[in-house]
């Protein structure tokens, strides 16, 4: 159950990291998705890519209760993001990568409480 924990939680950190920072440096390509979920381009830098980033910086410190409220913080950001798209009739890659990015953090979350 470690190997897994650790496999997962590394994806998340990869995956969340790579799309806080994106969204912090207003990565072209998720501009689009963005719009047509009705997100403000002023919501890229706070909260949306702080949040991400923060989320996967607490996954990445390696504390077993900051990794499990990262992860839970995450869960919570991401059922938001899948909420957003479904409430614009959006099903854009970027609904998709919300409903993957729910996943991920969400299989970690339950991997780290289990070994809590």
């Amino acid at each position: 159950m470690h190997v897994a924990y650790v496999v997962v939680t590394l994806l998340a950190v990869a995956a969340t990291g790579f799309s806080g920072v994106a969204a912090l440096a207003h990565f072209r390509p998720i501009l689009p998705g963005m719009a047509a979920a009705g997100v403000p381009v002023s919501w890229l830098t706070f909260p949306i890519g702080t949040l991400k980033t923060a989320g996967a910086v607490g996954l990445l410190l390696g504390v077993p209760w900051i990794g499990v409220a990262a992860a839970a913080g995450l869960v919570l950001f991401f059922a938001c993001a899948v909420h957003t798209h479904l409430l614009a009739r959006d099903y854009s890659a970027q609904f998709m990568l919300a409903n993957g990015f729910l996943l991920l953090v969400g299989a970690g979350l339950a991997l780290g409480l289990i070994g809590t």
